[in-house]
């Protein structure tokens, strides 16, 4: 984790997180104080917590626009670091899970749209701020924004991490939430349980063989939500792990500090 404080006519502007290009970054301002990140307002609490995160190829600096109540304005500029990402090759998996058919694009079409909304919905809920925890035990076998070759095609970069365990291991919840999105076997990712950590934090658990959780319930960080399968675009049992904010798609080793080569704990 970093800090970055900012003087403020009423004090400092604490930034928690990392200014990293697929970062997430934390802080909080007076009650009834807005912010606004390049233009773009942000949801606040009542008692000013706000989050913001950095997508995969964020500009080098953003604006952060500071609005106090007696409507004086103060601006600040965030550096931010740029990545370099690898390359990942992957054989091995069914064609059509690769180059789909044209019967299957409405299927797609229509699951990333049920993801989306599952992203792109604010509620002040502040689960988040208890922290996160790795949601599974095993060994690190794919990385965030990694571009992907799948069966010798380029294809999207890869906005999660996978992380290998034999079929059935239990699966935890990240953080405190409310499962947001629940669905038995999306095109791509299978078993897919999406939870909500507010203020458009949410993460995403994909091929897994079973769901333990239904929608709307409420689950504690490191509750059991589900087992590890391969359903869905996999090669062999795993989970594939995301984090976003809205629908700008984080790193989620950002929110946990340094990537391991296995997760033991």
């Amino acid at each position: 984790m970093f800090f970055v404080i900012f003087g403020t006519k009423v004090g400092a502007l604490e930034l928690i997180g990392k200014a990293t290009q697929g970062g997430l970054i934390q802080g909080q301002l007076p009650s009834g104080t807005k912010l606004s990140i390049n233009d773009v307002p942000l949801a606040i609490t009542s008692n000013g917590i706000f989050v913001f995160g950095l997508n995969r190829n964020s500009e080098p600096k953003i604006r952060i626009e500071i609005r106090f109540r007696d409507g004086s304005i103060e601006n600040k500029v965030l550096t931010i670091t740029k990545r370099k990402y690898k390359i990942q090759k992957i054989e091995g998996l069914a064609r059509t899970k690769v180059t789909p058919r044209e019967s299957d694009y409405k299927r797609i079409i229509a699951e990333h749209k049920m993801l989306q909304a599952a992203r792109s919905k604010i509620t002040l809920n502040t689960g988040f701020r208890r922290g996160f925890t790795w949601p599974v035990r095993g060994k690190i076998t794919g990385v965030y924004g990694s571009q992907r070759i799948l069966n010798g095609k380029p294809r999207a970069p890869h906005y999660g991490v996978d992380i290998s365990a034999p079929k059935g291991s239990p699966v935890a919840a990240a953080a405190d939430g409310v499962v947001g999105m629940t669905h038995l076997g999306m095109f791509f990712t299978g078993k897919t349980i999406h939870i909500d950590h507010g203020l458009g934090i949410g993460t995403v658990y994909a091929h897994l063989d079973k769901i333990n959780v239904k929608l709307g319930s409420f689950v504690k960080k490191g509750e059991v939500i589900g087992k590890v399968g391969k359903t869905g675009r996999a090669t062999g049992p795993h989970l594939h792990w995301g984090l976003s904010w809205k629908d700008i798609r984080l790193d989620p080793t950002s929110v946990l500090g340094k990537l391991p080569k296995r997760i033991l704990d």
